[in-house]
């Protein structure tokens, strides 16, 4: 884990097909993706160049619901994130926010953390 709570997992595939096979994950397990945010392609749309940038925003009402009850701020990190992003020398990341520093951060309690800590198996099976 990095020092600001973001997890990184390393895909073998490109921007593209990362975000393709993260939807595709979601997808077979009942997850929602609500909206790809394509950063470098709005970025081209303004004449700014900027590396394959994508944010993957996804979740579940039925298991974020009741973490934003019991936690309210936990709304402005829900639903969840995943980050695809190319890296200077071609390599290709999926950030996401730790489950761990989301309940430390919003003290969201013990008993309904599990709700969103299936993030990370969700985008290693993405990248696999």
């Amino acid at each position: 884990m990095l020092g600001n709570g973001l997890l990184q997992v390393g895909s073998k595939y490109s921007v593209d097909e990362t975000v393709k096979r993260l939807e595709s994950v979601l997808a077979e397990r009942g997850v929602r993706v609500f909206a790809v945010v394509d950063h470098s392609g709005e970025a081209e749309k303004v004449g700014m160049k900027m590396r394959p940038t994508k944010l993957v925003i996804f979740g579940n009402p039925k298991g974020g619901t009741p973490l934003m009850v019991a936690a309210p701020t936990l709304a402005i990190d829900l639903p969840l994130k995943a980050l695809v992003s190319e890296d200077e020398s071609g390599k290709v990341w999926v950030s996401y926010n730790s489950p761990e520093y989301l309940k430390e951060r919003h003290r969201v309690p013990e008993d309904l953390i599990k709700n969103i800590a299936v993030a990370g198996a969700l985008v290693a099976k993405a990248v696999e």
